[in-house]
């Protein structure tokens, strides 16, 4: 596994094009009853703009792709809605695997998976198997997911691999068993829809990510709002705790 920087104990590289990317995207409901039509709509039109940000974000250079599909929060939602997404989850599974594959795009899951029923849990495992060597773009789906929880299973594994120890563990030594332990942090992080929160995600990681949120909701979220995105990315300075003089003397 490759070793990626952390941006609380080292400065790691930076670019103007990010090479990560997380999004929580807000907004599909809301997007469906202004036009008055079922909240599942929203969310039907959600996949459609997947589709055209990792297509974006291929083509413009970002290595990692993390959206924020379902937390572990949103079990509180109506039954009949969590439901449809997850019947939404599966077609999309079974229709946009391959063609991720076709576009040398790496899928990964992140999340308690236990939750999901098999026919789920198996599309998960096949399409990470099939595209596991894909190196064009890592898209990552964080499902069941929670930062909490992920901090979490993290400690109890690595308490499991080395019950000898008690205390004293490293931020080196515990990162490893983080669910996006392949994956650099978030240079940016993006939520749509309006609201200005993290909502329980990526909690460790975003420690240093560059913090973007925009009215605009998530379906119709198109190659512009990126853009308008990472312009905004591109006009900030990340110090990573240093001063703009420190950064001035490196450049």
């Amino acid at each position: 596994m490759a070793f990626f920087k952390s941006s609380t104990r080292d400065v790691p590289e930076t670019r103007d094009i990010p090479k990560h990317i997380a999004i929580i995207m807000d907004g599909n409901g809301r997007w469906a009853k202004r036009r008055l039509l079922p909240r599942i709509e929203g969310h039907r039109r959600g996949v459609e703009a997947v589709r055209a940000v990792i297509r974006d974000c291929a083509e413009k250079g970002v290595e990692y792709l993390t959206l924020f599909a379902f937390s572990s929060e949103n079990w509180r939602r109506p039954q009949e809605e969590v439901s449809l997404l997850m019947q939404l989850f599966v077609l999309a599974l079974e229709r946009e695997v391959v063609k991720l594959h076709e576009n040398e795009i790496r899928f990964k899951v992140i999340g308690d998976l236990s939750r999901f029923e098999p026919r789920l849990q198996q599309l998960i495992h096949d399409g990470e198997r099939l595209t596991e060597n894909n190196q064009r773009l890592t898209l990552t789906i964080a499902a069941n997911y929670g930062g909490r929880w992920d901090i979490l299973q993290a400690l109890n594994r690595l308490l499991a691999e080395h019950p000898e120890r008690a205390r004293d563990f490293t931020e080196d030594e515990l990162a490893p068993y983080l669910s996006m332990a392949y994956a650099p942090e978030p240079d940016l992080f993006i939520r749509t829809g309006g609201e200005q929160r993290i909502s329980n995600f990526l909690l460790w990681q975003l420690a240093y990510s560059e913090l973007y949120f925009t009215e605009t909701l998530w379906p119709d979220f198109n190659k512009q709002a990126l853009e308008a995105a990472i312009s905004s990315y591109q006009s900030r300075e990340r110090r990573f705790g240093r001063t703009s003089e420190q950064l001035k003397e490196h450049a």
